[in-house]
This record gives C-alpha cells, sequence and structure tokens, in this order.
C-alpha cells in the first residue's frame, strides 16, 4: 500500500475529527482509528525495506478508484471558527456532496453505508440538540426521497441501524425523529405515508414512565388475566413476550431459564416474572410449557398483541421491566440489561 493511499484513507477517516475542528468523537473510535492507521503505515514501512512501491499518479487507477471510495465532506467556510458553528455547518450540509441519483455510488457500502454511520454517529454523540437533529435529518430526507433507489437504500440503512435491537446504534428516540421528519416531507399521496405513520405511533407506546398497555392473556389451565391484574411482588415485573419455535427466543430463554441468580430472584419474592406467547401455534406453546422455569406465570395472548400492535415486537423476545403499577422501566431491553438492573436493585 502507497503513502498515497494512506494519506488518503487519514484524510477520511481524520476529516471529520481535525479538517472540521471538531472534536466530540467518542475517545474509544478515535482509539482504533488511529492504531488501524499506525498498523497501515507499519505495513508499508516494512514493505517499502523490502522493494520498492511504485509511486500513484493522479492518473493512476488505484488512486481513482480509491478516490471513489470516499465520502467527500463539505468545505466548510473560513469565516466559521467556533467548534459548535462549523458542526451545525458539517451536519446540515453532510450530504450536499453526495450524488443520491447515482445508482453505482449508492450501492457501494464503503462510501454510502460508512458516510451514513459517521453522521448518525453526530447526531447521538451526546452533544448535538434536537433542533440541529430535526434540521439535519430534514436536509438529508429532502435529498434522497426523489431518487427511488435512494430512498430505498437509506431508509433500509436507518432500520437496521437506528430501529434494530441488535445494532450498536440502536436509539428509538432518533429513529422516532426521523419518521416524524420523513413525514414531513412526504407528498400526502405517498403511498409509505401509511407505513410510517403506523410505525412511529407503535414506537410511542409502552415507552420508559409509560404505563403499560393493558392485555388480557390466558393460562393453560384455560382462565384468563388481565395484565393490569397480574400480581407483582416486591414492585418488580419482568414482563417477557416470546415464541418458543424463534431462534433468539431459544437462545435469550437458554439463559435465563439456567440463571441460578434469576431463580434466586424469583423464589425468594423479589421479582414476579410473566411469560406471554404471542404466536397462534398453541400447540407448540403447550408442549413447551415444562421447559419454563417453576415460579414463573406463563400464558397466551392468543396473538391479541401482535394483532392489536399493542407492544411493538420488532425482535423476539422483547423484555420490559415494569414496576407494581404497571409502569416501564425497561423497554425491550436485553437480558443483560434487565438482569443487571433487577440485581442492583435493594432489597
Amino acid at each position: 500500500m502507497s503513502q498515497t493511499i494512506i494519506l488518503t484513507i487519514n484524510k477520511f477517516i481524520f476529516g471529520v475529527l481535525i479538517h472540521y475542528k471538531i472534536f466530540y468523537i467518542e475517545k474509544m473510535i478515535i482509539k482504533y482509528l488511529i492504531l488501524g492507521n499506525l498498523l497501515l503505515l507499519t505495513a508499508c514501512q516494512i514493505k517499502s525495506g523490502s522493494q520498492s512501491s511504485p509511486r500513484l499518479n493522479k492518473q493512476d487507477p488505484v488512486a481513482i478508484q480509491l478516490q471513489d471510495q470516499i465520502f467527500i465532506f463539505p468545505e466548510i467556510p473560513a469565516t466559521l471558527t467556533e467548534p459548535e458553528a462549523r458542526k451545525a455547518y458539517l451536519l446540515t450540509h453532510y450530504w450536499d456532496k453526495f450524488d443520491f441519483a447515482d445508482t453505482t455510488l449508492v450501492n457501494n457500502r464503503d462510501v454510502t453505508e460508512q458516510g451514513f454511520v459517521n453522521f448518525i454517529a453526530l447526531l447521538l454523540d451526546g452533544t448535538t440538540t434536537k433542533e440541529l437533529t430535526g434540521k439535519s435529518l430534514a436536509d438529508w430526507c429532502t435529498h434522497f426521497l426523489p431518487y427511488p433507489h435512494s430512498r430505498q437504500v437509506m431508509t433500509q440503512l436507518t432500520d437496521d441501524y437506528l430501529y434494530n435491537p441488535n445494532s450498536p446504534y440502536y436509539n428509538e428516540t432518533l429513529y422516532g425523529m426521523y419518521l416524524e421528519t420523513l413525514l414531513n416531507v412526504l407528498p400526502q399521496t405517498d403511498a409509505m405515508r401509511s407505513s410510517y405513520q403506523f410505525r412511529l405511533e407503535l414506537l410511542r407506546r409502552n415507552n420508559v414512565g409509560d404505563k403499560a398497555t393493558d392485555f388480557t392473556y390466558y393460562l393453560p389451565g384455560g382462565t384468563h388475566r388481565t395484565l393490569a391484574a397480574t400480581p407483582v411482588k416486591n414492585n418488580r415485573l419482568l414482563l417477557v413476550f416470546y415464541d418458543p419455535e424463534c431462534e433468539s427466543c431459544h437462545e435469550v430463554l437458554q439463559q435465563m431459564i439456567p440463571d441460578k441468580a434469576l431463580a434466586e430472584t424469583v423464589q425468594a419474592g423479589k421479582l414476579s416474572v410473566l411469560a406471554v406467547y404471542t404466536e397462534g401455534n398453541e400447540d407448540a406453546w403447550r408442549k413447551s410449557l415444562p421447559d419454563m422455569p417453576q415460579g414463573w406465570t406463563v400464558g397466551t395472548d392468543r396473538e391479541k398483541v401482535k394483532m392489536g400492535a399493542l407492544y411493538d415486537l420488532k425482535a423476539m423476545p422483547s423484555l420490559y421491566l415494569l414496576d407494581g403499577q404497571k409502569r416501564v422501566i425497561l423497554k425491550d431491553a436485553t437480558y443483560e440489561t434487565v438482569r443487571r438492573t433487577v440485581m442492583q436493585q435493594e432489597p
């Protein structure tokens, strides 16, 4: 790898950090970027010590190809000297030099996806105001909406990064702002408006601090009970929406079922667990009942939650930690987060 390529990569990586004098990126990210560059430079030095490397010029195909794989940032006016002002300009003009009409460019993950990740990382760095976030999202949506392919790619990236609980960038607040922005800029006749509106309404349900939506579930013996009427020990109820035929559900349940600390917490009356089967195969549900831990309340909602879109079950299992009044403490949390929160609770 030539020194020209290393310098080009450095310009891409440190463009936001150095050229724009914005110092809000997490230190850990910077650490690994620097480490990666040191490794690349070391590799170049070792290679150049063993044999001479050809110098790339402007016509070199490799250099040209590399330049095509770089996200081009906007030029920030020199008159903007304060970091906050420079960041605001960068975010509201972030996509100015990106050609959303170029399907080849849009399909280049090294450019499009990396540019998108850098964009949302800046929005989520903890210093970006809600007003600036809204303006930045509006500018971005306005750029890609006229181009069907770009719209498909960008909306999918947003779903994958912001709406998938397994993503390190998962953030319902930013995702909700994105949906609101889409609805503000989309024509009223757009075929996707109802889908975006439905998802936004679903996203707004059962948030932390809200009272969890009530529903009826049925116990194995046939009796039924509502969530509101479910007794809760020690002001903590772990609500588990699950499907035993779901692979990810099986994996999480295999963490929970043999967890001695969780079992002891339930047996000691410090936590109640309500596991609700949300699908329609009652035979599969009954077949799995012997595998469920003693002390848990296990029922089926007969698909009422899913069909009524009462909860956002985008990934299964879906875990909610509630208090005794059925107010949400944790929404759609990982088992690790739920376990840590429960174990840290005062006796």
